[in-house]
């Protein structure tokens, strides 16, 4: 354990500095070391939970990251996740089909909280937590440490309703992701990069299953699967199914079989090998758009390594509160 915090100690003098992509809005509000005054170890407190969590679970990466996106992706970065509900007794984000109660990573926030709580109160915004978090999340699962910008502040809403086309799914065509990742200022080289976070996680078998017979090796709508690859995931999705301890509603595998725990560019290696667990992943190294990001990415980690630090930072930028806007939240669960 000492050795994880000596190793992110020593990192902070190699913090890379993405270039800041945030509107004139909220640049005043916004900046690297923003609880310096306010909350000193605010930072740290999240690298010491977030490598205790990992300690005990190398997957509370992936859900931490995609806690991230997912909040992020709906309405912006602000928290609203991880509302539990609202004054409005609606149903909330997290409570959406398209989330299909697959999401983790609420208790390391719960407990970062907590402490931040006893430690400066009602300083650090759950918006803030959530993003350093992942960025913990990303440098313990092997990319690079990076500065995050710190001043979100929380939201007081949350409605499942507003889930439904703002998130990726795993059947969506390119052309589908492409649009909604523009709406969220990013790009198609974005939307390629952003996509190797899934080197890491796993996916359910009721994701994939009805790929594993399919033939379709240049259809960008319905790419097929490598066949021995298919093969192998068909039996074990099959043995886990028929396991009294697992069961249907259970039987995952994970994305990468072979580098499962650390974020890297071997997706995209296997993504060029029709590796591809999802529809929407393997469509990446077909479609003549995304094709030729998916081969750069494949023969080059490092480009996408720091590459994939610039999308998150840009992702984190979006449509944050700042400001007088929102609230900073007591407890990350339920607004003031």
């Amino acid at each position: 354990m000492k050795d994880i915090y000596a190793v992110v100690i020593f990192t902070l003098s190699l913090v890379i500095l993405p270039k800041p992509i945030i509107s004139d809005t909220n640049e005043e509000f916004m900046h690297v070391g923003f609880y310096k005054e306010k909350c000193t170890p605010a930072e740290f407190v999240v690298s010491h939970y977030v490598a205790q969590a990992f300690i005990r679970d190398h997957g509370v990466a992936a859900g931490l990251i995609r806690l991230f996106f997912h909040d992020c992706f709906v309405k912006g970065c602000d928290a609203s996740i991880l509302l539990d509900s609202t004054f409005s007794g609606e149903p909330v984000e997290k409570r959406s089909y398209f989330n299909g109660n697959t999401l983790r990573g609420f208790e390391v926030i719960d407990e970062i909280k907590t402490k931040l709580e006893e430690l400066c109160p009602e300083t650090v915004s759950c918006a803030d937590i959530l993003a350093f978090a992942a960025r913990e999340a990303i440098f313990l699962s092997g990319l690079p440490y990076y500065a995050v910008l710190g001043g979100r502040r929380d939201s007081r809403t949350s409605r499942s309703a507003d889930v439904n086309g703002n998130l990726p799914l795993p059947t969506m065509s390119v052309e589908d992701l492409i649009a909604l990742f523009a709406s969220k200022g990013l790009n198609v080289e974005d939307l390629v990069v952003l996509s190797g976070a899934h080197s890491i996680g796993q996916a359910h078998c009721t994701m994939f299953e009805y790929r594993l017979n399919e033939t379709n090796p240049n259809d960008p709508s319905k790419p097929s699967m490598e066949p021995t690859y298919a093969a192998k995931l068909r039996k074990r999705c099959n043995e886990m199914k028929l396991s009294p301890k697992i069961g249907k509603r259970n039987a995952v595998v994970r994305f990468d079989p072979y580098t499962s725990d650390r974020l890297d560019n071997v997706y995209y290696v296997n993504l060029l090998k029709g590796r591809g667990l999802l529809q929407s992943d393997q469509a990446l190294a077909i479609d003549p758009r995304t094709k030729q990001f998916v081969k750069h990415m494949a023969f080059d980690s490092i480009a996408w390594s720091h590459k994939f630090v610039e999308s998150m930072t840009r992702l984190g930028h979006f449509n944050v509160l700042t400001g007088n806007q929102g609230q900073i939240r007591k407890s990350c669960r339920v607004a003031n």
